[in-house]
């Protein structure tokens, strides 16, 4: 008999965020949030424009840095986390705005995600020593293997500012995928794009996510794509938390209706 999928509420928590707050010039963002991202699932934090939502992402990342509370990663608590202490915790994100580098091809983009995980110092990559040289092709073994995985590697030798916005948008998944995170944190990444765009991308995060066993925090306002991909689903509103649980249960939550679905609904 086969053994049954482990559900990931199952598993040990990767991520819990203990009562972050956030503010800006006495004005709360974030108010008091607490939930915990398990190994294995896909998490989405949604709401309305201006609940919160990429402020929260930016904490656990260590972008901004929180008024109150913490954030606990693999056990360990951080008032304060820096985004490259983030990374080598095991942290990678895209941004709601492509933050790539347009002139430069889809793979040497990719490559800057492999920074962390370089060894040689830079004096013997410029000498080319033998050790170098073999780090270098294996981290562009992994890029190579990022693009592939996205199915973007027929495009590898283009600036990355001559593709599409929904390819640009892979690019960055790829370059993120390129670290080899425990923890993919996706801000908005179907933004902008059309219906078959986002089917496509969509799909690609949940192979990422049951192919590689990445853990994915995702915020996102398609609520079909939420719904359809979601192991699990915070809702904010007005920087606090309105709901927490499965999308099935959280969908019908009269707050939840109220805050973003639309009372029509």
């Amino acid at each position: 008999m086969s053994a049954l999928p482990v559900s990931p509420a199952a598993t040990p928590a990767l991520l819990q965020v203990e009562k972050v707050s956030v503010s800006f010039g006495g004005v709360n963002a974030v108010t008091d949030i607490s939930f915990e991202v398990h190994e294995g699932e896909i998490l989405s934090i949604i709401g309305p424009n201006g609940a919160g939502k990429s402020s929260l992402l930016n904490v656990i990342n260590g972008v901004y840095r929180a008024s109150g509370g913490r954030v606990v990663v693999g056990g360990r608590g951080y008032t304060r986390l820096r985004p490259e202490q983030a990374a080598r915790l095991g942290m990678a994100r895209s941004f709601q705005n492509l933050a790539l580098f347009k002139g430069m091809s889809v793979i040497d983009n990719v490559l800057t995600g492999r920074t962390l995980r370089m060894r040689r110092s830079f004096l013997a990559h410029a000498l080319r020593s033998p050790g170098a040289r073999a780090e270098e092709a294996e981290q562009r073994r992994r890029a190579e293997a990022a693009l592939e995985f996205l199915h973007i590697q027929s495009h590898r030798d283009t600036p990355v500012g001559q593709l599409s916005y929904g390819l640009q948008k892979r690019v960055e998944l790829a370059r993120a995928l390129a670290a080899e995170p425990r923890l993919l944190l996706l801000d908005e990444p179907m933004a902008g794009m059309n219906s078959h765009e986002k089917h496509e991308l969509a799909r690609l995060v949940v192979e990422v996510n049951r192919r590689l066993g990445t853990t994915i925090v995702l915020i996102e306002h398609d609520m079909g794509v939420v719904m359809d991909i979601s192991d699990r689903v915070v809702v904010l509103d007005h920087g606090r938390k309105i709901a927490d649980g499965p999308p099935a249960q959280v969908r019908c939550q009269p707050e939840v209706i109220a805050a973003y679905l639309g009372a029509a609904h």
